[in-house]
């Protein structure tokens, strides 16, 4: 095998996939107004039930590994009520070098629902991401944001022993920041995990973000709503002058425990959209 062989072997393939969504109001309905969608990224949509629009987004190379990226934007208009979600759980693989990318801008407009609500993503053994969000919406817009992250699938025996995952996220009201979090594990995730101050020994956990006009006032239905689950969760809320955010955490033993904590509490925050309908398959 010569030299050029040798470095073709190497050069592989990368995913590049950006999706792009824009909804607007018509006739009292949420519908499609502009709609782009590049390399690996797809956007479907199920038949609507009700005004809102629920997209289903797509990674046709079935996972991420060291150097891929994937991009999502999404805009709901005024009135709109969108929700957005993922086919299935997005894999993040073992890296061969370099650091795999996610990026996710929202945005809101007036009186506007926006739910971010993708399944789960599963960091394997030697897996290496960095993601990142970024949402601004009007003071009168609604968003929920729930992130669900599994490390490994406990079911096959699995442990991740080096991993390398950074997430950041920043949500702007009015161009006013109201929420900035910052995540970062290097390292050995099933050591981590085990001590009793982070996760005691559970492989799986969610934080959900609820930021809108009436999010204050959701917290004692929210604490209702945790407190007879399998699982650790808690959650708290804050007021601004024109908005508010509701944040809760939760850390269930895997991902099947953490799907079964989220549901109910999906179902109170996404209105009349409820879970979407691929959560329910």
């Amino acid at each position: 095998m010569n030299i050029s062989e040798k470095h073709a072997i190497q050069q592989l393939q990368r995913v590049n996939g950006a999706g792009e969504l824009t909804v607007k109001n018509s006739g009292e309905r949420t519908r499609i107004d502009k709609f782009y969608q590049l390399g690996s990224a797809k956007i479907r949509f199920p038949k609507p039930t009700t005004s809102t629009l629920e997209a289903v987004l797509i990674n046709t190379a079935g996972g991420l590994t060291g150097g891929d990226r994937i991009s999502w934007r999404a805009f709901a208009g005024n009135n709109c009520d969108l929700t957005l979600t993922t086919q299935a759980s997005e894999k993040v693989y073992k890296s061969t070098g370099g650091i795999a990318s996610a990026n996710i801008q929202l945005s809101g407009g007036r009186n506007a629902s926006l739910s971010w609500l993708p399944q789960d993503t599963i960091l394997f053994d030697n897996s290496a991401i960095t993601r990142n969000i970024e949402v601004d919406l009007d003071p009168t817009a609604h968003c929920l944001i729930v992130e669900p992250l599994t490390f490994g699938r406990k079911a096959m025996g699995e442990e991740v022993r080096n991993c390398r995952f950074r997430d950041s996220w920043n949500i702007r009201v009015d161009g006013k920041l109201v929420h900035s979090e910052r995540f970062m594990l290097d390292g050995d995730a099933t050591a981590v995990l085990a001590e009793s101050a982070v996760a005691g020994g559970a492989t799986a956990m969610a934080t959900v973000l609820f930021v809108g006009p009436n999010a204050f006032s959701r917290l004692p239905e929210v604490r209702d709503c945790l407190s007879p689950l399998d699982a650790i969760a808690g959650a708290s809320a804050m007021q601004f002058d024109q908005t508010g955010k509701l944040l809760a955490r939760i850390v269930a033993e895997d991902g099947y425990s953490l799907r079964y904590a989220l549901a109910p509490l999906i179902k109170l925050l996404n209105g009349k959209a409820g879970l979407p309908k691929i959560w329910a398959t």
